[in-house]
C-alpha cells in the first residue's frame, strides 16, 4: 500500500511539477487583455519580409524617403523642388564623424580624437558643476538674508511690545 502512494507521488512529481520547474510556464494575462489571433503562414512571411527590409535599411547611413517620408515632404516643400540634396561643405563634422575618420587612421590619431571627445565632455560637466554650486550658493545667501530679516522684526516686534 504505501509504495504504490509513492510511486504515485514519484510520477505526479515528474509529471506536474519537474515539468513545471524545467519549462515554468509564464503569467496568465490579466483579464482586461483580448488576446490576438493567430497569423497565419502568408501573414508571418510578410511580416518577416518587411521586417528584414527594415532591418537592412537601417544598416544604410542616410534614410531614405521610403523609410520617412513625412520627413523627405517636409524638405522640398521648404527648398522648393529638388532642394532635398543635401551639400555637405557648408557644415561642420560632427563628434561621430571625427571618430569614425579617426579610427580608419588608427590608433594614433583614434586616442587624441577620444582625448578631445573626453575633455569637452568634462569641461562640460565641470562648468556645468560650477554653476549649480554658485546657483545653490545664492538660494542659500537669500534664505539666510530671508531668515535675518525674520528675526529682526521678530525682536523689533517684542521690543516695541
Amino acid at each position: 500500500m504505501k509504495v504504490r502512494v509513492v510511486c504515485r507521488k514519484v510520477c505526479d512529481y515528474i509529471r506536474y511539477d519537474l515539468k513545471e520547474i524545467a519549462f515554468p510556464s509564464s503569467l496568465p494575462d490579466p483579464p482586461h487583455i483580448k488576446k490576438r489571433r493567430k497569423l497565419t503562414w502568408h501573414e508571418r512571411f510578410l511580416v518577416l519580409k518587411e521586417a528584414s527590409r527594415l532591418y537592412a535599411a537601417s544598416w544604410v547611413r542616410d534614410v531614405g524617403p521610403e523609410l520617412r517620408p513625412n520627413d523627405y515632404k517636409n524638405e522640398e516643400s521648404e527648398d522648393g523642388p529638388g532642394g532635398a540634396q543635401r551639400t555637405a561643405e557648408g557644415k561642420e563634422p560632427s563628434t561621430l564623424e571625427d571618430l569614425a575618420v579617426a579610427a580608419r587612421g588608427g590608433m594614433e590619431t583614434l586616442k587624441p580624437a577620444l582625448q578631445r571627445v573626453y575633455m569637452t565632455r568634462a569641461s562640460a560637466y565641470r562648468d556645468a558643476l560650477q554653476s549649480f554650486i554658485h546657483g545653490y550658493q545664492e538660494g542659500i545667501q537669500q534664505v539666510m538674508e530671508k531668515k535675518a530679516k525674520d528675526s529682526k522684526s521678530q525682536q523689533e516686534s517684542d521690543k516695541s511690545t
